[in-house]
């Protein structure tokens, strides 16, 4: 009798949106209370927040905020902001002198193209100073409820490590999930996968061995395999829950 072969068939494309839509109802048990990490109350607060967090973490933005909110209310307040007070607010958060340029930038933009009000079309928020697709699609699912996928270093790396995609460009990436993905389901896809990739999915050692989408999940094994090891690295205050999850999946549970 002829051995049976070990060789792994390609995965057709189908199996692959399968397996993508199976990984979301995962995640959504995961993080049901995923959410955009930035303080904002209006679409405006959010869009200078989003963009004020380029290279800085969420914490920080969050810090900063609260007396630029207060002190510049409207997007005209931004348009005449005087640089160097604006400057000293959101000094905090890096490249303070480029943020700002975009602050008033971004400003001016609105109060002349829009009436002062943040769009909430895609096509118009990237003309606006210091907005890419990234920043649009945040603004656009949390402020204005229109689906969309915000493609950070986290979103990307994980996408990649699951194998939905092996694109590297922000704007194929986005495309390729899409594509994977129900419209409805892309907003909250774009905070789940973002928590996951801060919380159990890390750049450098990845919690493996405590991972609720391990056994679907190609990349499983780069990071720590060990369930004790693997769960002191699991962090936010989901950890106990994630952990439980992940405990659940080892025992032969099926999530999903």
């Amino acid at each position: 009798m002829a051995a049976r072969s070990t060789v792994k068939k390609p995965e057709t494309q189908l199996g692959l949106t399968r397996r993508a839509r199976k990984m979301v109802r995962i995640l959504q048990q995961g993080y049901p209370d995923a959410h955009c990490e930035l303080d904002f109350t209006t679409p405006l607060e959010l869009l200078v927040a989003v963009v004020l967090s380029a290279q800085t973490t969420d914490v920080r933005v969050n810090m900063v905020t609260p007396a630029l909110f207060q002190r510049y209310r409207k997007a005209a307040d931004y348009a005449s902001a005087d640089r160097t007070e604006l400057e000293e607010l959101i000094r905090s958060t890096g490249f303070y002198r480029n943020k700002a340029t975009s602050l008033i930038g971004l400003g001016a933009a609105l109060v002349e193209q829009f009436g002062g009000e943040v769009p909430g079309r895609l096509q118009d928020l990237v003309t606006l100073p210091g907005v890419g697709r990234k920043t649009a699609n945040v603004v656009l699912g949390d402020a204005f409820g229109v689906p969309g996928i915000t493609v950070d270093t986290h979103f990307g790396r994980l996408v990649r490590r699951w194998g939905w995609t092996e694109e590297e460009d922000p704007v194929k990436v986005e495309h390729a999930v899409g594509a994977l993905v129900e419209r409805k389901d892309w907003t909250l896809l774009s905070h789940r996968t973002i928590f996951h990739g801060r919380r159990v999915c890390h750049a450098r050692t990845p919690a493996c061995g405590a991972c609720l989408l391990a056994p679907q999940c190609p990349s499983y094994g780069i990071g720590q395999v060990d369930p004790v090891k693997a769960e002191k690295l699991v962090k936010g205050e989901e950890a106990p829950h994630l952990i439980a999850l992940a405990e659940r999946v080892r025992a032969g549970e099926k999530l999903a």
